[in-house]
């Protein structure tokens, strides 16, 4: 399937008024550090506290009345659960999340909260995929994953899009890098709106599959990695997200948990804003030395701030 930017516009029309337009925040501090001046695209104000539920709310709001009397069934780690969970609530759909059992405290709360079932599995010993894929076809629920999906990826790419509309023509767009959901929507956004930029995805450097799969021209898929960015503990990108970033994408680099803690600091203590670790992902990229960023008009999306607050308290803590 080919996706294109048209697709980007009509997701937009669907989550008009049901997603937030997020907040643009700058730091005089970062700009500072980097030599560019610095557009944050605030994701962590988004419903569900990040970027998913534009995905989310866009994939649901398309399935017709047949499936939606059967329910959907999704898998994350959290941020994709919250986020099909409020969808299904807002369009009177039941929900089924397969989420790990390790998945913070915060996130499972969350997506009860929202009415919606949880299942839980090992993402150690166990595919999710297999478990979602079981229970879809035991209760004919629709699956909605949590990146490959068309509807997914023009949803998400919805924020670059508001972000360029807002602040005008970027040098460079940076972006948290998972599965790809996010990447590969964004590319597209920033291909149409911003044609000169370039455009980099970030990931955990204990799970480089991304930018393997970006050197090797074709997907790498590596063990599950032990990362504090638990939202892009990803093995593999997606069949549809993976061509899109071959494409369109500059560059794949990644940041180690220790420079996405001191990103997380540098969000709370410099702009009184909480943000997650996978969330710090384009920002930690941004103010290290990978990205060539001095002089430039740079995008950078913060994805969300759904941290566990034992574990947000363990990253302020002094050293």
């Amino acid at each position: 399937m080919t996706l294109a930017y048209d697709d980007v516009l009509a997701a937009r029309r669907r989550i008009a008024g049901i997603a937030h337009h997020t907040p643009v925040f700058t730091s005089r501090t970062f700009d500072e550090l980097t030599g560019a001046e610095v557009f944050f695209k605030m994701e962590n104000f988004q419903r569900v506290g990040a970027f998913k539920f534009r995905g989310a709310y866009n994939a649901l709001s398309r399935i017709d009345a047949d499936r939606r009397a059967r329910g959907v069934i999704a898998f994350s780690s959290g941020n994709h659960a919250q986020a099909v969970a409020l969808a299904a609530r807002i369009l009177g759909i039941k929900a089924t999340i397969v989420m790990p059992f390790d998945a913070p405290a915060a996130k499972l709360e969350a997506t009860r909260g929202y009415g919606a079932e949880i299942v839980q599995y090992d993402r150690y010993s166990q595919d999710r995929r297999d478990v979602g894929a079981e229970l879809a076809a035991e209760h004919g629920y629709t699956m909605i994953p949590p990146f490959d999906h068309p509807d997914i990826i023009a949803g998400q790419g919805t924020a670059v899009a508001e972000l360029i509309g807002e602040v005008g023509v970027l040098d460079a767009v940076v972006v948290p890098l998972g599965g790809g959901g996010l990447l590969s929507g964004s590319a597209l956004s920033a291909r149409e709106l911003s044609p000169g930029a370039r455009i980099y995805g970030v990931e955990p450097e204990a799970g480089d599959d991304g930018r393997q799969s970006f050197r090797a021209g074709r997907i790498v898929t590596i063990p599950t990695p032990k990362t504090i960015a638990d939202g892009a503990q990803t093995t593999a990108l997606g069949e549809l997200t993976f061509p899109i970033i071959r494409d369109l994408v500059d560059d794949v680099v990644t940041a180690s948990d220790d420079e996405l803690a001191a990103q997380v600091r540098f969000f709370a203590s410099r702009m009184n804003v909480v943000v997650e670790p996978t969330g710090a992902l384009a920002a930690a990229a941004a103010s290290g030395n990978q990205l060539d960023l001095a002089g430039q008009r740079v995008g950078v999306v913060v994805s969300g701030g759904n941290v566990d607050p034992a574990a947000l308290a363990g990253i302020l803590a002094p050293a």
